[in-house]
């Protein structure tokens, strides 16, 4: 019975054991298959669900994307002349393979400079320079001269191998090496050499990024052909029939006011890379590098071609376009070419004909620039510079806005204006001109004119009236002999310039181009440089300022901001994308129009009575005019501001020849009043003939 009990007992144990080990033979049934139905879910989603998603982050991993810069839009005058346009340019393109060596890329850049027509004429100093670096870079790491390194000094030398510059290491070597190669070191490669240093620094320039680079610019077809029909010999190369250049059909007119566009060779300026970058522009991309291709760059680039490149089993780039370029829009500017052609003709053969003669000696620029009055467009706008021992030209349209002028006697009208507002002359009012004596030293006009009104002291320019209203302004009271009282000689000061600066003189003006520069104000601590201030002896403008000022004169009143780009279109169509519409920056107050007026009848009675040049008298309409004389040292400048037609203007106008003569107006009349405008008003008003 016992041993019954032990047997029951023991069989219980053994029943249990064998539940627990079912249950957990169960549970672990059930956890694998969980973890396969898990692993099957995870399967399906990813090679279902996801399987598009991953794709693409593997061709990430495994591809690169290379962009290309779409064809630019075109810039066209008024009346759709192309100033600057793309034509289709075949360049020979390079996509890195990914098994190349140091060897190879000499290898092949040797071939190219053997086959194809490499011009050394096309290199710019740059290219050169690098040529020059890479050159020294195929000599071995322990000669002195590796990597052009002869060229640092002991100590640079030392902190460039210390890694003293830190992170800029590369750049801050690269730029010591760039300033110092010159024309000796260039000249130690032979023409093949460069050649093939300027291929080889090419192929190599974006090796990292897998970007395509151009090797090869507007291509011959003979060149086209041979690289189609021997590609197996050139690995990597290929031929870029959609590639593109700059041309200007004017030559050099609105050379520097247009700008200059990046080759597809040299992509990114140095100098603006990092603007560039910022704004999502790739290193390989042609972009503007200076003026309206500069200023206007996003609006003409377009949108750039977008490429996957991936390798194939030797090693060669394939391309796969996933987005179409598509072309910049065209831009419109407000410029006349006819009058702009004119204008650079009058100015260069004014310049090329007196510069350097006698008793101007010293003339060696000229600007001109021409504004509708009614809206601040800019009409034309012309500039030359001349080297005096050479003869020499250079075009310097620019320079309207990047140089300064003394403006002499132009600004009266903003002075009679001030004087009137400030109501410490009245309209009318008479004030004899004659030397005045003040503390010793005289003051006066270029003669005695006696009893002059505000009308009349801008009709003859008379010196002595505007020096009347500084005084008075200054509220001091002229005593022949006697030194002027100045309460507060600064604050008059800031007064004359808060007025001159209501017509736009010594102000940026806002024009649509880069470089402008603002304007000098000149300083000292004597009375008698208000009487300076009030005739233009003082402070100092760009021409454009002082076209500025004649166009507020013509205009009533409205100063608006100059502007070259009318606005911008779709390619091959007249919708409107961008308007650049006229802004009017500020307006004289209405109250002071009267006074405004009397500077309309100064500025006409000067060119009616003969006193600005007889010249402008003949020119077939009526013209309102002031000339302007200041003294630089032993020269003088002549300027002239002015509008026409007189009653209705449709053009403004300020013309400066900087020490265009010695200090005799008798013996070096104003060139500007003489021989710049008659001759392109004229012109002009050929070209829109006054209603």
């Amino acid at each position: 019975m016992k041993k019954s009990r032990k047997s029951i007992k023991r069989a219980n144990q053994n029943i249990s054991v064998d539940r627990v080990i079912s249950n957990r033979i169960l549970i672990f049934s059930v956890i694998i298959a969980i973890c396969f139905l898990v692993i099957f879910l995870r399967l399906f989603y990813l090679q279902i669900v996801s399987y598009n998603e991953y794709t693409a982050k593997r061709e990430d991993y495994t591809s690169i994307k290379q962009y290309t810069s779409a064809p630019r839009g075109q810039i066209y005058d008024c009346k759709g002349r192309v100033l600057a346009k793309t034509v289709v340019s075949h360049n020979i393109v390079f996509t890195s393979p990914n098994n190349m060596d140091s060897d190879d890329y000499e290898l092949y850049a040797k071939r190219i400079v053997k086959v194809f027509n490499v011009s050394a004429k096309d290199f710019t100093d740059e290219d050169k320079k690098q040529a020059y670096i890479t050159y020294k870079s195929f000599l071995s790491p322990t000669d002195s001269e590796y990597a052009a390194n002869h060229l640092l000094t002991q100590k640079e030398l030392k902190q460039y191998k210390n890694g003293a510059w830190g992170d800029n290491t590369e750049s801050k070597r690269y730029q010591i090496l760039m300033n110092r190669i010159g024309k000796k070191q260039i000249g130690e490669m032979t023409q093949a050499e460069l050649k093939m240093c300027v291929i080889y620094q090419r192929m190599i320039a974006n090796q990292s990024t897998g970007q395509e680079n151009v090797v090869l610019e507007d291509v011959s077809d003979d060149d086209v052909a041979y690289l189609v029909e021997h590609k197996t010999e050139f690995p990597g190369f290929d031929v870029d029939f959609g590639g593109w250049k700059r041309e200007y059909p004017y030559g050099e007119s609105l050379s520097d006011i247009l700008g200059s566009v990046t080759t597809s060779t040299q992509g990114l300026p140095s100098e603006l890379s990092t603007y560039y970058l910022a704004r999502d522009y790739q290193l390989n991309a042609s972009v503007g590098k200076s003026g309206l291709e500069y200023q206007y760059n996003d609006l003409l680039a377009g949108t750039p071609e977008i490429a996957k490149i991936t390798y194939d089993s030797k090693g060669l780039a394939q391309k796969d376009v996933i987005q179409q370029a598509k072309k910049g829009y065209d831009l419109y500017l407000s410029i006349d070419i006819d009058l702009q052609s004119s204008l650079d003709n009058i100015v260069k053969n004014t310049l090329s004909e007196y510069g350097g003669t006698k008793n101007r000696e010293n003339f060696k620029s000229l600007f001109t620039t021409v504004l509708n009055p009614q809206d601040g467009s800019v009409l034309a706008m012309s500039g030359y510079q001349m080297d005096l021992d050479t003869k020499e030209m250079t075009y310097f349209a620019t320079g309207n806005y990047m140089s300064l002028v003394n403006p002499g006697s132009c600004i009266k009208g903003a002075t009679v204006y001030m004087g009137e507002s400030e109501h410490v002359v009245s309209p009318g009012e008479v004030i004899v001109d004659k030397v005045m004596n003040i503390g010793g030293q005289e003051f006066g006009s270029y003669e005695d004119h006696g009893p002059v009104d505000d009308v009349s002291a801008l009709e003859v320019s008379s010196n002595v009236y505007m020096f009347n209203i500084a005084i008075r302004l200054a509220g001091a009271v002229y005593e022949e002999k006697e030194p002027l009282a100045v309460a507060d000689l600064q604050g008059t000061l800031n007064k004359m310039r808060s007025y001159y600066s209501m017509f736009g003189l010594g102000n940026i003006t806002g024009l649509d181009a880069q470089g402008e520069v603002n304007g000098y104000m000149g300083y000292g601590s004597e009375p008698g440089m208000l009487l300076n201030y009030s005739i233009g002896q003082f402070d100092m403008y760009t021409p454009l300022q002082l076209a500025v000022y004649g166009a507020t004169i013509a205009s009533n009143g409205n100063v608006y901001q100059p502007r070259l780009m009318n606005h911008a279109t779709e390619v091959n169509s007249s919708e409107v994308v961008v308007a650049n519409e006229k802004k009017v920056k500020s307006t004289l107050p209405e109250k002071n129009a009267a006074y405004l007026q009397r500077v309309q009848e100064g500025f006409r009675a000067c060119v009616a009575s003969g006193y600005c040049s007889n010249l402008l008298k003949d020119v077939g309409v009526d013209v309102s005019a002031k000339t302007g004389t200041a003294e630089v040292g032993d020269w003088t400048t002549a300027n002239l501001v002015g509008y026409a037609p007189s009653s209705a203007p449709t053009m403004a106008f300020a013309c400066s020849a900087p020490t265009s003569s010695i200090n005799d107006q008798a013996v070096s009349p104003n060139i500007c009043a003489n021989n710049v405008m008659p001759e392109f008003i004229k012109k002009y008003f050929e070209i829109y003939p006054a209603s």
